[in-house]
């Protein structure tokens, strides 16, 4: 079984559908007229282990579906299957369609958390559609720069086109927004290599940001990890995202994906029942060996995917091996990586998912940069790492900041972290490049900020300043925020300034 592929393969003449669940006693493939639409097909699928498969003839590309996975409803046991409710499929290369906030995509009762609710979703969920993979790459090639001569920019894709004038209005905020020739020659006139991208793959917005009219806009909420997101996207999701990648490569620039496999948008165990959850509760998620009806949660977001279980490594490192070999990207930022390091809950090195992602031949040659950190026990591991991985240094960014700030007894960090933070790498095992250098980045305030404001003001949000980094190591330098005092405008320019050169 291992060489089998799962998720809708389209095969010509008709589709594939393969699913795991290995607590699961029934599943069936459920076709769909449209976007959350009627059901005009349902199909049991058949077992051999803990897969389960179909083949439907004449279905092909376009084609929306989900799944019906049944099984015990046993929340004290952590089995939460309910077939009432349509699941979208974990391998999943597009998505459309988004979660309509109401009782029925619940699997319980929402008066009653421990009993099941009968209701069916069918109209008020996502749904997973079958694509056709040909794309003509033109002979696409990747970039191949040196980590030691990469100039990473991190952005998110909607918040760096949406307003920019030398962007066509129909891709603002789009895939193919990156692909002006503003764009392009912006990142090349600055000596950019890498655009280090902000999740763009599938992502839901939870239910308290609905509840006080926001959105998720970060997208590190993600729901599946093989679909890019079609919030960016005009048409089609897949081919435009390809398009960019292409784009991009053209002009000798790399894509990095910041990719998010510590939790899923399910949030706790009295979250919706989307994918993971309904398909095997046991399986994708951690949960406490003596009350299997509790998760742990080592990112703060209500759940940690559950990595330590073979099926679910081999999921992520087919999601990355799928972002290489069909999506053409060239690099991972790892978010909160520490969760999926995690065995039995207890934080290890020597993680087994880290080390076929070292192994894989696939992955040998592209980028892998670690976010050496989590919410849990033992989960700052700055430094760690083998010599394949960079790191996110945040002892860098907040030393740099406090040194140029002027605070006192800095300047022996400051020059440990100038010459490359030998102080946490082992310079007999890891070169300079293994500290990803930054000062700013999606996590606290931006660099105008930083000189500008000495405390945050996340007001207008509706999170009564809740939300953000605290602890800014920043400063107005006399007036907070806007001035129009040149004095102050023209020591925070400097500031920027010696921050960017360093």
């Amino acid at each position: 079984m291992e060489d089998q592929k799962f998720g809708a393969i389209w095969e010509g003449n008709g589709t594939t559908f393969r699913i795991f669940s290995h607590n699961a006693e029934a599943v069936e493939v459920c076709l769909l007229e449209t976007v959350n639409g009627h059901e005009t097909q349902r199909a049991q699928m058949r077992r051999e282990g803990d897969i389960w498969s179909a083949y439907l003839p004449n279905i092909g590309p376009g084609q929306c579906y989900g799944y019906r996975v049944h099984g015990p409803w046993q929340p004290k046991k952590g089995h939460r299957f309910n077939p009432n409710k349509l699941l979208l499929d974990p391998y999943a290369k597009s998505v459309q369609g988004q979660i309509e906030w109401c009782n029925e995509v619940y699997a319980y009762q929402k008066d009653k958390p421990q009993q099941i609710d009968p209701h069916d979703n069918v109209a008020l969920v996502p749904n997973s559609v079958v694509i056709d993979p040909y794309f003509d790459w033109e002979g696409d090639q990747r970039p191949q720069i040196p980590m030691c001569d990469s100039v990473v920019y991190e952005l998110h894709i909607k918040g760096f086109t949406q307003q920019h004038p030398g962007v066509p209005a129909v891709d603002r905020g789009k895939y193919l927004g990156l692909t002006a020739p503003a764009i392009l020659d912006y990142f090349r006139d600055l000596g950019v290599t890498s655009l280090e991208l902000l999740p763009c793959m599938f992502s839901v917005t939870s239910k308290r940001l609905y509840d006080i009219q926001l959105k998720n806009y970060w997208g590190y909420d993600p729901l599946l990890w093989f679909a890019p997101d079609p919030r960016f996207a005009k048409h089609d999701p897949v081919f435009e995202f390809k398009q960019m990648v292409k784009s991009l490569h053209r002009a000798g620039i790399e894509v990095i994906l910041d990719v998010v496999f510590n939790h899923t948008g399910e949030e706790s165990v009295l979250g919706p029942s989307l994918s993971f959850r309904g398909i095997d509760n046991r399986v994708y998620y951690v949960t406490e060996k003596s009350k299997p009806h509790k998760y742990w949660d080592f990112t703060g977001c209500g759940n940690s995917v559950n990595a330590a279980h073979p099926q679910v490594r081999r999921m992520i490192v087919d999601c990355l091996r799928y972002w290489v070999e069909e999506m053409h990207v060239d690099g991972f930022r790892f978010d909160l990586i520490t969760t999926i390091m995690r065995e039995a809950g207890e934080f290890n090195l020597n993680a087994l998912l880290l080390e076929q992602i070292e192994a894989d031949p696939t992955l040998s040659s592209v980028k892998l940069i670690a976010e050496p950190w989590d919410l849990g026990p033992n989960g700052y591991q700055l430094g760690q790492f083998s010599s394949r991985w960079s790191e996110w240094n945040d002892h860098y960014r907040d030393t740099l900041r406090s040194y140029w700030r002027g605070d006192e007894s800095r300047l022996a960090d400051f020059a440990h972290c100038f010459t490359g933070s030998s102080d946490i790498f082992n310079p007999n095992t890891r070169s300079a490049a293994a500290s990803l250098n930054f000062i700013c980045a999606h996590d606290g305030f931006t660099l105008r900020d930083l000189v500008s404001y000495s405390d945050k003001h996340n007001a207008q949000n509706g999170e009564d300043n809740r939300d953000g980094h605290n602890n800014n190591l920043s400063y107005n330098y006399g007036v907070e925020g806007l001035t129009e005092n040149p004095e102050i405008n023209r020591i925070r320019l400097q500031q920027q300034r010696n921050l960017l050169a360093s």
